[in-house]
């Protein structure tokens, strides 16, 4: 299971949650964890290499943003089109951007999880508690 954080304050810790919690409720196991360099740009070739080799699905996130939001749907299908299921996890207010690029890069309609906005603001007991919200969903995406 590959966690792909961004740069995005509070990214690494929401999915660092998400992997405690796939972990102890669902029996996760070999969690992989990766982050960008940057929100905007997608993820780079080694890191997606690396996660392709490594992991059986991989949770990407969190699209906080515009940018961030567009890329991590990018990088989700990137992940996909390698043969990688993956689940990309956005906040509400950037619906409109992230499925802007799954139609642009060719899946419109593309599935992903939404959680409330904003997620970068958060304190340690809030993110958590995002993550606790959240992980139905991640878990049923994965399942589709």
């Amino acid at each position: 299971m590959g966690l792909l954080a961004n740069s995005k304050k509070n990214a690494e810790e929401f999915l660092d949650s998400v992997g405690d919690l796939l972990a102890r409720d669902y029996g996760a196991s070999g969690l992989v964890r990766r982050k960008k360099r940057d929100i905007t740009n997608p993820v780079p070739t080694e890191i997606l290499a690396d996660l392709v080799r490594q992991c059986d699905v991989v949770v990407v996130g969190v699209g906080d943003c515009g940018s961030c939001s567009a890329s991590a749907i990018a990088d989700g299908l990137l992940l996909e089109a390698e043969g990688i299921p993956a689940v990309v996890v956005c906040t509400e207010a950037f619906r409109t951007t992230a499925d802007a690029m799954a139609a642009l890069r060719g899946s419109p309609g593309y599935q992903y999880v939404t959680t409330a906005h904003p997620v970068a603001v958060l304190d340690g007991d809030g993110v958590r508690e995002r993550a606790e919200q959240a992980i139905t969903e991640i878990v049923g995406t994965v399942a589709r």
